[in-house]
């Protein structure tokens, strides 16, 4: 069973953990490393001979129109993960709908492919947005992967559906949760950093357990910054952040390199297609 692979491209300092410490207004004058970084990723799928989709930040697309090319003549798809990882939560659903449009107009003109998908940075959507996907499908988006059935202190739906589910009625809009495993009657993240934390074992068999047993494919993610082990360190960062992003980052690349050869992984649109025929 083919997967979907996905990156949310996003810079070492605009991640959630450190959203309280490093202030939005500060971003231009931080060295930004995203752009050798997602180099490395397309690298790596480039050697294990997979398409991916990578989920990118209006922000990030704006200051780097070549990375954006790169990233499309390589056959990677290119979707949107919001102008400037608000989650959207805090949005207004005018504010998010203006988002939404941002975003996809600055993707589309820096790489020159149609943006179909989209993934709500720190997987934001869930029952306090009940409008969001709603805007999604008034927005012409083919699917969302923007819902996270976990609990978690940062984000979290744990009541959502594990798998593809239509969010909106009347429309073909398809929502692709991110993989869980079901342990003891609780979902269990894989993704992210979870992937770079945990045993490889963990997530290589959840996958199988999720394409085999359950007979459905699973949703990947991970970050460009977490295949960087010489980012600057955030020192005045809560201890838990820090250990949370800077754990493992010299083992990230490997581990990568071992999900990439160990199962059959396709582009996010190629998946969310597929699934929405179950409900034809």
């Amino acid at each position: 069973m083919r997967n979907a692979m996905s990156v949310d491209v996003e810079d070492w300092f605009q991640v959630g953990a450190f959203e309280r410490v490093i202030d939005r207004g500060d971003w231009e004058g931080l060295e930004q490393r995203v752009a050798a970084n997602t180099d490395a990723v397309i690298d790596l799928f480039a050697e294990a001979g997979v398409k991916a989709t990578f989920f990118t930040l209006g922000w990030i697309a704006r200051r780097n129109g070549p990375m954006m090319r790169r990233i499309a003549e390589a056959g990677h798809e290119i979707a949107s993960h919001g102008w400037d990882h608000r989650r959207v939560f805090t949005m207004t659903p005018d504010q998010f709908r203006d988002d939404l449009r941002r975003t996809r107009d600055l993707l589309e003109d820096r790489s020159g492919v149609a943006v179909t998908g989209y993934r709500a940075p720190s997987f934001s959507i869930d029952k306090r947005t009940p409008w969001a996907h709603e805007i999604l499908a008034e927005q012409g988006y083919a699917y969302s992967s923007s819902v996270a059935p976990v609990r978690h202190d940062h984000y979290g739906w744990p009541e959502a559906p594990r798998f593809a589910f239509r969010p909106v009625a009347g429309s073909a809009l398809i929502e692709l949760p991110v993989t869980t495993a079901q342990i003891a009657g609780r979902n269990m993240a894989t993704g992210g950093g979870f992937f770079r934390l945990l045993p490889f074992a963990f997530t290589d068999w959840t996958v199988r357990r999720v394409n085999m047993r359950e007979g459905r494919p699973a949703v990947f993610y991970f970050h460009p910054w977490e295949v960087d082990p010489d980012q600057p360190r955030v020192e005045n960062a809560p201890l838990r952040s820090r250990l949370r992003h800077y754990s493992r980052l010299s083992a990230m690349a490997g581990k990568m390199r071992r999900l990439l050869g160990r199962h059959e992984w396709e582009r996010t649109d190629a998946v969310a297609q597929r699934e929405g025929a179950r409900f034809i």
